[in-house]
């Protein structure tokens, strides 16, 4: 039973990533840029369910409403103000940019909130489940973070196809000057994608926090760093890869902490991936792209 458990701890945690590298790969396939301040957003989020349940006394459902729609209008604002005026700039230029908009967010959150952890109070309390006679406990963090995974999962992938604003981050990803001559907005597309990266930021935020209720100013910077490593290992630019990477990721760091050492787990995580982009550089469902010279 101690490996069923580890296995459904694994795709919980895998759930989360994936949540998390829904937001990168949209924004990377249609954007062509890696917005490494997602990670960030995160925190940002899971502090403003913080305040909203500690502070105010607010309850869990309207503090996740709200740190979602703070966090969507905060992916709005940094596009505009940090990335938008590098539309034509190179790639070096808009990492550095986007690096340095991670390092802000995280002394913003510094002056504001303090270097002390907090302890997070669960938004989830949905009971555990026992299977087995109860020799198999699922918690409910667990079952929610599964489950609004496969939704906003299936959810994203319907908004795409069958959208008229799905449709435009679909033209805009395949060609940004094609599609503004087609009459498609691509600036608003690109908000409009940052804005849907960031609201899920601040859910997969809020379920991490309630899985390991601990929180400070770093709280996203790792989790966001490999759920980057989940949607490149799944394929970045695909909803599916972002969230079979994103489930694989979390079973193997899972696994790894739990059969060879918990010190080592980030590690495992990080040489899985690189054997895989050694034999796929593309990753397990992304596509190799032919550059025109």
């Amino acid at each position: 039973m101690s490996f069923i458990s580890y296995l459904i701890n694994g795709i919980s945690l895998g759930s989360i990533y994936a949540i998390i590298a829904l937001g990168y790969t949209m924004v990377y396939g249609i954007a062509k840029m890696l917005n490494f301040a997602h990670g960030d957003v995160i925190m940002i989020g899971c502090y403003v369910v913080f305040t909203m349940m500690s502070g105010m006394g607010m309850p869990a459902l309207p503090s996740v409403i709200a740190a979602t729609a703070i966090c969507t209008v905060l992916g709005v604002v940094i596009e505009k103000i940090a990335y938008k005026p590098l539309r034509k700039a190179t790639p070096l230029a808009v990492l550095i940019t986007a690096i340095g908009v991670s390092y802000l967010l995280q002394n913003i959150a510094l002056l504001i909130f303090g270097a002390d952890t907090k302890s997070f109070t669960s938004v989830v309390s949905l009971p555990a489940l026992k299977l087995a006679g109860g020799s198999l406990v699922i918690s409910g963090v667990t079952v929610v973070a599964v489950a609004a995974c496969i939704i906003i999962m299936i959810a994203l992938m319907l908004f795409i196809k069958k959208s008229k604003a799905g449709q435009a981050m679909l033209a805009v990803s395949e060609d940004k000057d094609a599609a503004q001559l087609m009459g498609v907005n691509v600036n608003g597309t690109i908000s409009l994608t940052f804005a849907i990266g960031s609201g899920l930021a601040a859910i997969a935020g809020v379920l991490l926090c309630s899985a390991y209720p601990t929180l400070t100013p770093y709280t996203g910077a790792m989790p966001g760093i490999k759920a980057f490593t989940a949607a490149v290992f799944g394929g970045i630019g695909s909803i599916p890869g972002a969230f079979i990477g994103g489930i694989l990721l979390g079973v193997i760091e899972i696994l790894g902490r739990a059969y060879v050492s918990s010190q080592l787990s980030d590690a495992i995580v990080f040489a899985v991936l690189i054997i895989v982009l050694l034999v796929k550089p593309t990753g397990i469902l992304g596509k190799a792209v032919n550059e025109k010279v």
